[in-house]
């Protein structure tokens, strides 16, 4: 490839936002669309992780219903308008898209008809699942279809490393008067080491989340901010970015969280336990026990380790299901968590609360615009407010099907009248200056210290003393690593560690601000 390319929509991101947008903004044959992942595989993403299930439409089910329950999740502080548009747009988009046409292997019941299960914070049945591993079952079906397109540029390894705006980049000084647009991005190529110019007319952030700036996180490696950081750069309004939810239940081995257990295993049956083999749940939420929306749960679990000076609490699923059914409905964890000696069928599950969504991120309204013409953001990096102060389970699949389709539509839609950026005034990444080798030693423990800060000081309970200590250590530490940045040669690890400290700074001074509780921001 040519260290220039122009195509007419570029996607960052291979989730499921991401290639539903490819898929639906490829659909005209003469639009080129180019996808870049950073990661070796474009199945890996978010996506690929999510076990428990995707929001359909139960059979005792109503939009209404899943309007109120996703209200009540995010306490209150949800967008009506994308609330709305999820419960009534989303199911449909589901059946019509994942079911009908990809033929997502979705559970079923004997007489053949879709299982719908229930999960904690859920009023009724209404999730479909693909045992313990749907987001994979459906980012393999979803990549399968995007590389069946002829339009569709696939570019694996490739890391973006900015986005271009020609008010901060073009060569014509006046386009500083013009508003904010973007043109394309700075893409890294791994395996050649050189950084490509891609220009296009409309771009799709689907980069996830920021998982990855904690300590102990459900999240992959490459949940580390990259879009957020990016757009914000750009000038991109970012909102809501104190709203991190904590999963519950994370496994836990030798002071770490290893992988997420699903809250399906909770809508089953499972039962949290203390050390001291006591149901704690009924004393902080007497009407949701186990099944209270995930802010609760995790903080209650919190307070219950604090109390009694535990590193974990347990998880009891042996007692309510017989093996047969944990082995169907959860092979994936049983598996995982055989590999660390604990057989689910006999033993109960130590599990602590990890960094787990970002409810916040980039503004994006029922397209999935952004504040910058011509940049969409969808899935996790994007903020529509459907989830308010704290995410219901199983929601963000949903969402990122939904705006992903929406993006993709109106990139599309809107191509006609949006002009290519004339090529010669966007100039080629300069490398000029950078004679330094990126240490990875260096990179590793910046990288610790970020996700040690992170936990420690804006993790689950939130202080002034933690947080102002927080910004003051981010702060230092991004003016180090700024200097290391502005001397050394890319990597793909280099340009992680300046996305996170970014989006670690974006965080903590959205956590400090917000001086009221609320949703899974708790401030003590």
């Amino acid at each position: 490839m040519n260290d220039r390319l122009s195509v007419d929509i570029l996607i960052i991101g291979c989730g499921i936002a991401g290639s539903v947008a490819a898929l639906r903004a490829s659909q005209d044959e003469k639009v080129s669309v180019c996808i870049v992942s950073h990661a070796a595989e474009a199945i890996e993403s978010n996506t690929r992780y999510a076990q428990g299930g995707i929001i359909h439409r139960g059979p005792a089910d109503s939009p209404d219903l899943l309007v109120a329950d996703l209200v009540r999740a995010g306490d209150g502080y949800n967008n009506p308008a994308a609330v709305e548009l999820l419960a009534r747009e989303g199911p449909p988009l589901l059946q019509e898209l994942l079911i009908d046409q990809l033929g997502v292997p979705f559970g079923r019941t004997p007489a053949g008809e879709l299982e719908h299960i229930r999960e904690a914070a859920h009023s009724t049945e209404r999730i479909l699942h693909v045992g313990d591993c749907t987001g994979r079952a459906i980012e393999e079906r979803l990549v399968e279809a995007v590389r069946q397109r002829p339009n569709v540029r696939l570019l694996t390894r490739h890391t973006a490393v900015d986005l271009l705006t020609p008010a901060h980049h073009s060569l014509d000084r006046l386009a500083v008067y013009e508003p904010l647009s973007c043109v394309g991005a700075y893409v890294f190529d791994q395996e050649q080491g050189r950084v490509v110019t891609i220009l296009a007319r409309k771009v799709i952030l689907a980069t996830g989340g920021v998982g990855r700036i904690f300590l102990h996180t459900t999240n992959p490696p490459g949940a580390r901010g990259d879009g957020l950081a990016m757009a914000y750069r750009a000038g991109a309004r970012i909102i809501n970015a104190e709203y991190i939810q904590f999963h519950p239940t994370a496994f836990y081995h030798r002071g770490n969280a290893e992988f997420l257990i699903s809250e399906a295993v909770r809508g089953a049956g499972g039962v949290l336990l203390n050390g001291a083999g006591e149901p704690f749940m009924a004393r902080y939420a007497p009407e949701w026990k186990d099944l209270a929306p995930r802010d609760v749960v995790a903080r209650s679990i919190h307070e219950e380790m604090v109390k009694t000076g535990a590193p974990c609490v347990y998880l009891d699923v042996k007692s309510h299901l017989g093996r047969d059914e944990i082995l169907r409905r959860f092979p994936t964890i049983y598996e995982q968590c055989l590999a660390f000696g604990v057989d689910i069928t006999r033993d109960l599950i130590p599990v602590v609360p990890a960094a787990h969504y970002f409810c916040g991120g980039v503004w994006v309204d029922l397209d999935g615009r952004t504040t910058i013409r011509n940049l969409y953001a969808v899935g996790e990096v994007s903020c529509t407010g459907v989830h308010g102060a704290n995410r219901l389970g199983s929601a963000s699949l949903l969402e990122g099907l939904l705006w992903g389709w929406r993006a993709g539509a109106d990139a599309l839609a809107t191509l006609p009248e949006t002009p290519a950026v004339r090529s010669e005034l966007i100039p080629p990444w300069q490398e000029e200056g950078l004679v330094d080798s990126a240490d990875p030693a260096l990179i590793l423990q910046d990288m610790s210290t970020i996700r040690h800060i992170m936990w420690n000081y804006v993790g689950l309970v939130r202080t002034v003393p933690r947080l102002d200590r927080a910004l003051r250590d981010l702060h230092d530490l991004r003016r180090d690593i700024d200097r290391f940045y502005a001397t050394t040669r890319l990597t793909d690890s280099l340009i992680g560690l300046r996305n996170a400290a970014q989006a670690a700074l974006l965080v903590t001074q959205a956590a400090w601000s917000n001086k009221t509780s609320r949703g899974c921001h708790y401030r003590a």
